[in-house]
């Protein structure tokens, strides 16, 4: 079972499932067809980026010292997910947009801001 957490396909499976289905959820008053292929969109480019946001937090990591190594990482991280998700959505013609794009963004952001805030930690510990 631990193997199985661990797993990076299982993770990019998971964020496909969670936020394919959400976005599907969120489009649900335009029937199937205003719904599946945002949840497609969606599942996919999720799923792309669970792995993607960790190594870039990590690559930025020690890059910065003080308040700005806290907040500049999970900022760039955002903004450039922000873009992806509007720019995706907008060229599909997502009906709605923002409930699309509201919690996958939401739910990244967070992880970025807790996920770099122990990178941080952990980095100055050892120092």
């Amino acid at each position: 079972m631990q193997r199985l957490l661990k797993s990076s396909l299982v993770h990019v499976a998971v964020g496909f499932l969670l936020m394919g289905g959400w976005a599907f959820f969120a489009n649900r008053a335009h029937g199937w067809q205003g719904a599946w292929l945002p949840a497609v969109v969606q599942g996919t480019i999720s799923g792309a980026l669970t792995g993607a946001l960790k190594k870039t937090l990590e690559a930025l990591d020690g890059r910065l010292s003080g308040a700005l190594a806290y907040l500049v990482p999970p900022a760039v991280t955002a903004g450039s997910i922000l873009v992806l998700l509007v720019l995706a959505h907008s060229l599909i013609g997502t009906p709605e947009l923002a409930a699309t794009i509201a919690f996958p963004w939401t739910v990244s952001t967070l992880y970025a801001v807790v996920y770099n805030a122990g990178l941080v930690r952990a980095r100055r510990s050892v120092a």
